[in-house]
């Protein structure tokens, strides 16, 4: 080796070890740069629940929870737990900046928010937090008359039954929706309390046949007022049939029963006797609501108990039915000697019964009496249009749906009977 290339190495060396020195006094010193004293870096991302997890007021569980990062994007972990800690179903959005529940929450109950969020210096920042949401002081339950698939009568009305009183009907009453195939003019009306609240929708005229409905009850999470919330929603997709319309006129000791504006069949029978009031047969729209082959009948202020009729088609609560009665045959088509059913021939009694289905319109005319509240669950047709709009919470000027619809033909009361 020359003393050139020694004297070189060595200079290399020696720079090399004051390098190594001076970093190891630089390492020691009490300089004050900035980076001295920096801790962790602040992360950008900010993360913002809705509702506010430090809101006083528990949050609806039927209210839109969501997350969303801002300055940044949520990580895929994120998530909310159930009380179970169940992962509750939820939707990220296309640019991972929010995430959104996608079902209804519970009553009182606590959920919780994990994951993590990451903002565009790289830097994470956690999604944690827990909220309850609102517990209700009761909850109302509903149940609806028509259930899914079924095919009704012209005249039959849709029917919410609640099982308590609704305080808050408008609000009740903005979360129902009848939606018709073709579209078809028609109204909610809150009728008398009956062990709770109940609310029926009724076309202007009788249906047009053929008719699809859906009817949606949104009530989850509706303040029915009083500390009262719905239970759960309802829903009910149903069809009109075909029109059959009895026509009843009681001079005439028969009926007529006529389908599609077609007389299907004219049938002799006997009305009430109408000497005592509990004896005449309303007059008035009277709808099908239930058939049996077989019923037992019982009328104490007219002495009788259990006797079995057949063929027996009811037409109201009142104790009103079409039904078989060879007790009466004699005079059916002559004379009218019942305790106010219709009575027909046990021939003639089964032909009616095998063409009635719910909903079917009977069209009581001629008798001192008219058909009422008193009467039974459905006389929604004792009512006139104007009426019977008046009969709904919600007041104002709605827009009206213009749409074809049957004509009845059938007499109206101007007012509420009774």
């Amino acid at each position: 080796m020359t003393a050139k290339s020694l004297v070189t190495r060595r200079t290399v060396l020696a720079a090399a070890g004051l390098g190594a020195v001076g970093a190891a006094v630089a390492a020691c010193s009490g300089g004050d740069s900035a980076s001295e004293n920096a801790g962790p870096a602040e992360p950008t991302v900010q993360v913002v629940f809705t509702p506010s997890l430090d809101s006083p007021d528990a949050p609806n569980p039927t209210d839109t929870f969501s997350v969303k990062a801002e300055n940044g994007q949520l990580n895929p972990d994120i998530k909310l737990l159930n009380p179970n800690g169940k992962v509750v179903q939820g939707e990220m959005s296309d640019d991972q900046t929010t995430f959104t529940i996608t079902e209804p929450l519970g009553y009182g109950s606590e959920y919780t928010w994990q994951g993590s969020a990451i903002g565009s210096d790289r830097v994470t920042a956690p999604v944690e937090g827990t909220f309850t949401t609102l517990t209700p002081e009761s909850q109302i339950n509903v149940v609806v008359n028509i259930g899914d698939g079924q095919e009704v009568g012209i005249a039959a009305p849709i029917i919410l039954k609640f099982n308590a009183t609704v305080d808050d009907k408008e609000a009740v009453e903005k979360a129902l929706s009848v939606t018709t195939e073709p579209e078809t003019e028609g109204a909610w009306a809150w009728l008398g309390e009956d062990n709770g609240s109940r609310v029926h929708w009724r076309p202007k005229d009788y249906w047009v046949p053929g008719t699809k409905v859906h009817m949606s009850a949104d009530l989850y999470g509706v303040d029915h007022g009083g500390g009262a919330y719905g239970a759960a929603d309802v829903t009910s997709d149903f069809g009109i049939g075909r029109s059959q319309i009895v026509k009843a006129e009681s001079s005439s000791h028969q009926i007529v029963v006529v389908r599609d504006g077609a007389v299907l069949m004219t049938l002799p029978c006997s009305y009430g006797e109408g000497d005592l009031d509990r004896n005449v047969t309303r007059s008035g729209i009277h709808v099908v609501t239930e058939k049996y082959e077989d019923f037992y009948m019982s009328n104490p202020a007219a002495g009788y108990f259990n006797i079995r009729e057949r063929f027996a088609v009811r037409i109201s609560n009142n104790g009103e039915f079409i039904h078989a009665n060879p007790e009466t045959i004699g005079v059916q088509g002559s004379s009218n000697v019942t305790n106010g059913c219709i009575n027909l021939s046990l021939e003639n009694a089964q032909r009616y019964f095998d063409t009635a289905v719910y909903g079917d319109p009977v069209e009581v005319t001629g008798t001192r009496i008219e058909l009422s509240e008193a009467d039974g669950d459905i006389f929604d047709w004792i009512f006139d249009w104007d009426t019977w709009t008046g009969m709904s919470a919600i007041q104002g000027d709605p827009e009206q749906i213009d749409a074809p619809a049957t004509p009845s033909g059938a007499p109206r009361s101007a007012a509420p009977a009774g």
